[in-house]
């Protein structure tokens, strides 16, 4: 019988603190599309569904919901089920594949932390400077405050990378979001991700992100995004070309501080894809 279980992923060092919210409903194959759907839209947050594989080749299958639509891969509540499956010790921690909308998924737990793959991203700038300038107009800043090339990045799903200079103008932002949905439209993105490096960590950056159409208008934490954008820092010589990990600090203007851990290969290791991982919490520990 299926059963929930509200756990918030990517908490940063106190646990009672941050994370994106996660329902996670273990044993879910007696629940239709039409369940899964209703279950997600009362809770307000992107859910994850956990199955019996279709395959062979799979040891886990997973659905996921926003509370308008059904998601191809959500990186935080894979995390977020990945770490509730070892706290009830139904997972070891050894690699395991997910068979996922987006394709297979592999999760391990290294170092007491929960990991999952994402491949190699595709980066595009976005050359259209009437985009640029609506990107800008959405986010209440005037076209000149955006710092460098605007960037299409994707692992799994397109986000739109916009960086700023720093910290203080990515929390002041003031965003129309009425506009968001038809301006993601219009650049082939599933959500706006403005950022700003940190000026006293290095592979350390903040960030936000406004999403196409989820049902609400802002994440605390995104895995997927946070894989982009690492691989966009790369692109644009923000980061080294030698493996290292990138820290994404997400939710901080929500009051819900995440972080988010992003491991990049080496430059020379050209077909290689990243782990992005982070900390768990179930969410009675508020």
């Amino acid at each position: 019988m299926a059963s929930v279980h509200n756990i918030r992923v990517f908490v940063g060092p106190d646990p009672k603190v941050g994370g994106n919210p996660a329902p996670v409903w273990l044993d879910a194959d007696d629940l239709s599309s039409a369940q899964m759907q209703e279950y997600t839209r009362r809770s307000g947050h992107e859910s994850a569904f956990v199955l019996k594989p279709a395959t062979p080749a799979h040891a886990l299958r997973m659905r996921y919901f926003v509370p308008n639509h059904e998601m191809e891969m959500c990186g935080h509540a894979t995390v977020g089920a990945l770490w509730l499956l070892h706290q009830r010790d139904e997972w070891n921690g050894a690699p395991v594949a997910i068979e996922t909308l987006s394709g297979t998924v592999t999760g391990r737990r290294v170092d007491g932390t929960v990991q999952i793959s994402q491949p190699r991203a595709v980066v595009q700038e976005v050359t259209q400077q009437a985009l640029v300038e609506e990107i800008a107009q959405c986010l209440g800043i005037d076209a000149s405050q955006i710092a460098g090339p605007v960037l299409n990045a994707a692992t799994s799903r397109v986000k739109t990378l916009v960086r700023l200079a720093d910290t203080a103008q990515l929390h002041g932002l003031r965003v129309d979001f009425s506009r968001v949905e038809s301006l993601c439209e219009r650049l082939g993105s599933t959500g706006l991700y403005p950022y700003a490096m940190s000026q006293d960590a290095a592979g350390t950056v903040s960030a936000r992100q406004f999403p196409k159409s989820s049902g609400y208008p802002e994440d605390a934490a995104t895995g997927i995004a946070a894989a982009a954008l690492a691989w966009g820092l790369r692109h644009l010589g923000l980061v080294g070309r030698g493996a290292l990990s990138v820290t994404v600090r997400q939710g901080e203007a929500m009051g819900s501080p995440s972080a988010i851990h992003v491991g990049l290969p080496p430059e020379a290791m050209a077909q290689e894809g990243c782990w992005v991982g982070g900390d768990a919490a179930a969410e009675d520990l508020r």
